[in-house]
C-alpha cells in the first residue's frame, strides 16, 4: 500500500497536522495548508496548536506546501478546514467550498475525495461532491469517488489522539469505505467502524458534539437553579456522581470549535426537513447565555466601577486555541456593568486576542483587584498566590471549581457555581 497511494491533506489546523504526521508512518504524505507562516512554521518543526511537539513533527516525513499545484500526484485527498458558524449561527462553508474548489483543480480520474471536516447529513454528496465536478469536469461516482471520516480531535487531549481512536468511514462505494478503512486503520491499529453511508456518517459525526452541547446545558440550568437555593452545585455533583449510571458532566462556558457549533448543523438540516429541533436549540440558548449568566452574578457581588482580573481566554483549559471563546462575552459583559477588566492567558496568541475579540492581554498578573475570575482552568493557575494580586476583602469567583477547599478561602470571599 505505501508505494501504491499518496495522500494529500489540505488544511494543517488541529485535525489536519495529527491525521498527517500519523498517516505519514506508513504512506508519502504532503501537507498544505494555504496559510504560508503555518507551512514555514512547520517546517521548523514548530506547531503553534501546541498539539505536536518539535521531535514528532521533525521525525515524520511530511512535504509540507502552501502551492496547490504540489497536490497533483496525489491519489487521495483528504479535507480537514473549519466549519463554523456564522453570526447568525447558520453554517458557514466558506473555508469548506474553498478547499473543494481547490481540490477540483488538482485532482484526475481515480482520485478519491475524503472530507474529515464536521458537516450537517448531505454536505459531502449535495454540495462538495458538485463543486469537484464543476471544477475538475469530472463526474463523482464514476471518475473520482467520495468518502468521509469525521475527525475527533479534542485539543489538548494527549489520551484521545488520532492514532489511538475508533475512526468511522464512510465511502460512495462499498470499495471506496474498504480501502478507507484500510489506510486509516494502519495508522491506528485498526479500529475502524464502517458506516452504512456518507450521510449516516456525517449524522453520527454532528450528533456526538450535540449530545455533549445538550448535557452541560443541563448542568448550566441546573448550576443556575442551585444558584437560586444557595447550592453550590460542585458540592450536588461531588455527590450524585457516587451513583454507579451519573452521567459526569460539569457546567461552564461552552466553546470552541464543535461543541458551540455543531448543534447549528444539526438544527439547521433538521429546519430544512420541516422539523423544529426544540432540545437541541434550547440547549444551545442555555449555554450561549451562560457568559452573561455569570457576569451579573459577579457583579452582584462586587460595588460598580471595580477592577477585575479573568484568568484564561482559551476555550479550554491549556490549549492556546481561541475559537468561540465565551470568554470574550463575559469580559465584554463585566465591562458594560461598569468593571475594569484585565485578561491574563500565558498560552494564548496576544495578537490573535486582539484581533478576534478586542481584548488586549496582560502580560504579567496585575496587583491590587478587587476580583478573580477563574474562567479557564490552565494548570498554571492551580496554586495562584491570591495574595498577590487580590486586595483585602477581594473576591475569587471560581467557574471551574478549581479551588474549592483551598487555603485561599479563608482570607478573601469566594463565589462558584
Amino acid at each position: 500500500m505505501n508505494s501504491e497511494r499518496n495522500i494529500a491533506v489540505v488544511g494543517l489546523g488541529y485535525v489536519g497536522l495529527p491525521l498527517a504526521v500519523a498517516l505519514s508512518k506508513n504512506f508519502p504524505v504532503i501537507g498544505y495548508d494555504r496559510d504560508s507562516q503555518r507551512i514555514a512554521q512547520l517546517r521548523e518543526g514548530f506547531d503553534r496548536t501546541n498539539e505536536l511537539e518539535r521531535q514528532t513533527l521533525e521525525a515524520a516525513s511530511i512535504r509540507y506546501s502552501d502551492d496547490s499545484a504540489e497536490l497533483t500526484n496525489a491519489d487521495i485527498f483528504i479535507v480537514a478546514v473549519p466549519t463554523p458558524v456564522d453570526a447568525s449561527n447558520q453554517p458557514d462553508l466558506t473555508a469548506l467550498s474553498g478547499a473543494t474548489e481547490l481540490v477540483g483543480g488538482v485532482v484526475r480520474k481515480g482520485s478519491i475525495v475524503v472530507f474529515e471536516s464536521t458537516v450537517y447529513p448531505g454536505v459531502t454528496e449535495d454540495i462538495c461532491g458538485p463543486i469537484l465536478e464543476r471544477v475538475s469536469g469530472l463526474k463523482c461516482g464514476t471518475d473520482i469517488l467520495l468518502g468521509y471520516s469525521p475527525e475527533r480531535i479534542n485539543p489538548g487531549d494527549t489520551v484521545h489522539t488520532v492514532d489511538k481512536i475508533v475512526k468511522i468511514v464512510a465511502g460512495q462505494t462499498t470499495e471506496v469505505a474498504q480501502l478507507l478503512a484500510e489506510i486509516y486503520g494502519s495508522m491506528n491499529g485498526e479500529k475502524i467502524f464502517v458506516a452504512k453511508d456518507i450521510k449516516t456518517a456525517e449524522a453520527a459525526k454532528v450528533i456526538e458534539n450535540a449530545q455533549r452541547d445538550i448535557n452541560i446545558a443541563f448542568m448550566n440550568e441546573i448550576a443556575q437553579i442551585f444558584g437560586r437555593l444557595d447550592i453550590s452545585v460542585y458540592d450536588v455533583l461531588e455527590a450524585a456522581n457516587t451513583k454507579w449510571n451519573f452521567l459526569p458532566f460539569t457546567p461552564g462556558l461552552v466553546g470552541g470549535h464543535c461543541i458551540g457549533v455543531d448543534p447549528y448543523y444539526l438544527a439547521h438540516a433538521a429546519k430544512t426537513a420541516g422539523f423544529d429541533p426544540t432540545v437541541l436549540l434550547s440547549g444551545r440558548a442555555i449555554n450561549d447565555a451562560m457568559a452573561e449568566y455569570v457576569a451579573d452574578r459577579i457583579s452582584e457581588n462586587l460595588e460598580s466601577g471595580s477592577t477585575i482580573l479573568v484568568l484564561g481566554l482559551a476555550f479550554k483549559e491549556n490549549v492556546p486555541d481561541l475559537r468561540n471563546s465565551k470568554v470574550g462575552d463575559l469580559v465584554a459583559r463585566l465591562q458594560t456593568n461598569g468593571h475594569t477588566v484585565f485578561v491574563h492567558d500565558p498560552l494564548v496568541d496576544a495578537t490573535e486576542a486582539l484581533s478576534e475579540y478586542g481584548i488586549k492581554l496582560c502580560d504579567d498578573l496585575p496587583n491590587n483587584v478587587d476580583c478573580v475570575v477563574g474562567c479557564v482552568a490552565h494548570t498554571a493557575y492551580h496554586d495562584l498566590k491570591f495574595a498577590n494580586v487580590l486586595n483585602e476583602g477581594g473576591l475569587i469567583a471560581d467557574l471551574k471549581g478549581v479551588w474549592r477547599g483551598a487555603e485561599a478561602m479563608k482570607d478573601f470571599r469566594y463565589w462558584t457555581l
